[in-house]
């Protein structure tokens, strides 16, 4: 793997020296812009307006618009020194538990492994953090991009997830037509619904869930390479269902044959609930 980044994580007075290469690899495939009248891929040319000429990179610095047509600039020499102390040392701030953290936060993941004089202070943080259940808050610059980050430990490997500042999530007032608390749920919707959610419930295992997208679009790459027509099966009829109640039963009808074959046990036919009495809903609802 690539290293991407080579710097220290510090708690306390303890320092340990660290590199780190992404967790993660982007298997998208790559397409170029082609001009159709010619089959020439397209070109992105870097031009001055003003100049009305090319500019090489090395003539290239960083701006702010502050007004409409002005802009204060920056060499790359000042903003490395604006992002200071951080930006070879992962600083663990805090000690929190994992499940502290919204989803929404997480960034990118990547693996840090110790560099050889740190094997010992590596070996200390990753058992410590493993025996406590914690995980450290830090701050890290990388690429001039300074970011917060969660250090925490995956196979025995200390990792790094880089996360979002507070200010940088969008609250969820802004998202339009969210419904109103308290809600209005009938409850045996509500009752078939959970029936389903426990029905399709199931350990998670990463590896069963493919990219059907890509494979697809691999596989038309290597028809069309080998002078092929390419036969796009036609998309599934979707079940003409009137309704939710009946959108619920028959998937509660689909899933329940699909689990018993699973476990081996012989399909029974699914029964609607019955309806609870008002009385009795009120009493299971709080």
């Amino acid at each position: 793997m690539h290293t991407v980044w080579k710097g220290a994580i510090s708690f306390g007075l303890v320092n340990v020296p660290v590199k780190m290469f992404s967790a993660t690899e982007d298997k998208d495939i790559s397409m170029k812009y082609i001009h159709k009248k010619c089959n020439t891929p397209l070109s992105y040319v870097r031009k001055c307006k003003t100049c009305d000429a090319e500019v090489e990179w090395e003539d290239i610095t960083r701006g702010y618009e502050y007004e409409p047509g002005k802009f204060v600039v920056f060499e790359k020499e000042e903003l490395e020194k604006l992002s200071g102390e951080i930006t070879k040392e992962i600083k663990i701030l805090d000690f929190v538990h994992l499940n502290d953290i919204d989803p929404i936060y997480f960034q990118k993941t990547y693996y840090l492994s110790p560099i050889e004089t740190g094997a010992h202070a590596y070996n200390l943080l990753l058992e410590s953090m493993k025996q406590s259940e914690k995980i450290g808050i830090s701050q890290v610059s990388i690429r001039s991009k300074s970011s917060l980050a969660a250090i925490r430990v995956i196979d025995n490997c200390i990792a790094m997830e880089t996360i979002f500042y507070p200010d940088e999530i969008r609250p969820v007032s802004q998202v339009p037509n969210l419904p109103q608390s308290p809600f209005s749920v009938d409850e045996k919707e509500l009752t078939m619904a959970k029936m389903l959610i426990d029905q399709l419930t199931t350990p998670f295992e990463p590896e069963k869930y493919k990219d059907t997208y890509r494979t697809a679009l691999l596989e038309a790459i290597e028809h069309k390479i080998a002078g092929e027509e390419i036969n796009v099966a036609p998309a599934a009829q979707k079940t003409n269902v009137i309704d939710l109640m009946s959108a619920l039963q028959a998937s509660l009808d689909v899933v329940k044959p699909i689990v018993a074959a699973d476990s081996g046990t012989k399909p029974t036919k699914p029964t609607t609930p019955k309806p609870r009495g008002r009385k009795k809903a009120k009493e299971t609802a709080s």
